[in-house]
């Protein structure tokens, strides 16, 4: 990610822009320390984006209404001294 100083970044604003088009985000620092980061509009709309559920994942899953049989090892649990 490249980075921008605030004064370098305000002068010259829509080279940032295209370049946040081009290569990704931008970071830009105030005072040395990073401060905000410049998206291009895909960018932002794909991580803005609503993604399903965990549980609509699940429901839509290929596997739905499969019987699974799963065996459990029924071995005792091992003695730990606390």
């Amino acid at each position: 990610m490249t980075r921008w100083q605030l004064q370098e970044a305000k002068a010259r604003l829509s080279e940032l822009v295209k370049s946040s088009q081009r290569e990704g985000p931008q970071e830009i620092t105030v005072r040395g320390e990073p401060a905000v980061v410049v998206v291009s509009k895909a960018d932002y709309d794909r991580l803005r984006r609503r993604r399903p559920s965990f549980i609509d994942f699940l429901r839509r899953s290929p596997l739905v209404g499969l019987k699974l049989e799963v065996e459990r090892d029924r071995t005792p649990a091992r003695n730990v001294r606390l």
